[in-house]
């Protein structure tokens, strides 16, 4: 009898591309005895396609947070007109006020608890989304006692010390109603029902996570996580550098950090795609004994040794694969460009990527190629539709991101034998160290003095390039990793 999982993604697959998106699509493929069912929350609810999912994915659940009206147009589509219309006329100020409101209560409480208070708060999210089995979601949360508790919970910390606080640190009018629209919005999948599994398996610790502590309280089915990146320290990247005063900063981390432990909270286990990852996880709540690192493989026969092509045989070629926005850092790569060029003039960047994934950070980087004067020299080539060929079309790749997990570029690289230079993030140390050059984060003059090294010294590159592709033979291949997961959705299955 088949085993049935619901892969729950968040904002990657099928719909965008990325190495979320090319594990998820690597693991309903080749695991053809899994019966997967795709719950996957969007943007928005008009997107296309990247990956057009196998005949093993049965059904795709599509959970968009914004875009709609009313979320229950979209996410209740099994219900008639008629079930909708008696959810909404039952949903009374009364009704909210005695049921939702101190859920509500304890929700926002809940995002202020001591973190060694986690299991006495977190089971509020299966009892709010319990509600929103019966009752409706827009004039819950639009109702006037679900907007005066939630001012009255958020201003509590304020009351009575305006006057030792700085003004930047008391929530404003916009400030309270940007919050709420928040929870309104990232908190959709509670109002959508959760169809019922051997396992859920979510690639996040975040809300793509809530179907799992749903099902594990409604059904008591196992739940895994699987970590790619650290979405709560990415959460803290983008929250810093993000347009917010001081209270929503905080608003959004409180909400991020009180999901994210929930997650760990409820798993069973937490599989890392890096033992990197480790050293957020715990602080974060998750037993040592819950945590089985499960590393990314790539195909060695589909990802092998070539020669560059003609066309690029006349100019050093620094190759990148990734989507051009804010978490790879293109501007530092942009600028090692800069430094490489001074010694080696017709060194050519061409990174293929995204070009859709956050149009303005692609302006900008744009506008610093000119700036800097590497229009012939930096080149965003978007989408390849070969990607087992995009390595092997310059002398090594490049990797300047500022947070990853254990990137398929670097495996990638390394299988066709093609040295890297990276950053020092996740787990890039534990694949490439002794394979590549690594880096700190944010450091343009020591990416390219690394490219110079390798484009100076072609022995020495390619005597890095072929013992790479020997670790990848020895530790990486794609049949470690698929049985990995084979033999761990058994267990939790058979549990």
């Amino acid at each position: 009898m088949s085993i049935s999982v619901l892969l729950c993604t968040e904002g990657t697959y099928p719909f965008s591309g990325g190495g979320v998106s090319t594990w998820c699509d690597i693991l309903c493929r080749e695991l053809s005895e899994i019966d997967y069912t795709i719950y996957t929350i969007t943007a928005n609810p008009e997107v296309t396609y990247s990956y057009q999912p196998p005949p093993t994915a049965r059904k795709l659940i599509q959970i968009p947070l914004w875009g709609s009206h009313d979320p229950a147009e979209r996410i209740l589509p099994h219900l008639s007109f008629r079930e909708i219309r008696r959810r909404k006329k039952a949903t009374t100020d009364a009704l909210v006020e005695a049921e939702f409101v101190p859920l509500l209560r304890r929700f926002l409480r809940g995002m202020a608890c001591d973190p060694s208070e986690i299991s006495a708060h977190a089971s509020v999210i299966y009892e709010i989304w319990s509600y929103f089995q019966r009752y409706d979601w827009k004039r819950s949360w639009k109702s006037r006692p679900a907007w005066e508790a939630f001012v009255e919970e958020v201003m509590r910390p304020y009351r009575g010390r305006e006057a030792e606080l700085a003004p930047y640190e008391v929530p404003s009018m916009y400030d309270l109603t940007t919050a709420m629209r928040w929870l309104y919005h990232f908190m959709t999948p509670l109002g959508a029902p959760v169809p019922k599994t051997d396992i859920v398996h979510t690639t996040i610790a975040a809300f793509g996570g809530i179907p799992g502590i749903v099902a594990k309280h409604e059904y008591g089915t196992p739940f895994l996580v699987t970590d790619h990146g650290v979405w709560i320290r990415e959460r803290y990247i983008a929250a810093s550098a993000g347009e917010y005063s001081f209270f929503a900063k905080r608003f959004l981390m409180s909400l991020s950090s009180f999901i994210s432990r929930a997650n760990y909270l409820y798993a069973d286990v937490v599989s890392p795609v890096t033992n990197f990852n480790r050293r957020w996880e715990i602080p974060y709540g998750v037993a040592a004994e819950k945590i089985e690192a499960i590393y990314n493989g790539v195909d060695p026969d589909l990802f092998v040794p070539a020669p560059k092509p003609p066309h690029r045989s006349q100019r050093p070629v620094v190759v990148a694969a990734a989507r051009i926005f804010p978490l790879k850092d293109i501007e530092t790569m942009i600028r090692s460009a800069a430094v490489v060029r001074e010694r080696i003039p017709d060194v050519h960047y061409l990174v293929h990527g995204s070009l859709d994934a956050d149009v303005p950070y692609v302006e900008k980087c744009r506008a610093l190629i000119a700036e800097l004067g590497l229009v012939q020299t930096f080149e965003l080539a978007g989408h390849h539709d070969r990607p087992a060929e995009v390595y092997t079309e310059g002398d090594l790749t490049a990797l300047s991101s500022i947070s990853e997990a254990f990137p398929y570029t670097v495996l990638e690289s390394m299988s066709c034998g093609r040295p890297v230079v990276a950053t020092d993030v996740g787990g890039v140390r534990e694949a490439l160290e002794g394979f590549g050059i690594i880096v700190p984060p944010r450091d343009p003059e020591a990416f390219g003095q690394a490219v110079i090294e390798l484009l100076e010294n072609p022995g020495f590159r390619f005597e890095l390039g072929r013992r790479a592709r020997e670790e990848v033979l020895a530790k990486y291949r794609i049949s470690f990793s698929l049985e990995a997961y084979r033999e761990l959705y058994h267990r939790l299955a058979g549990r």
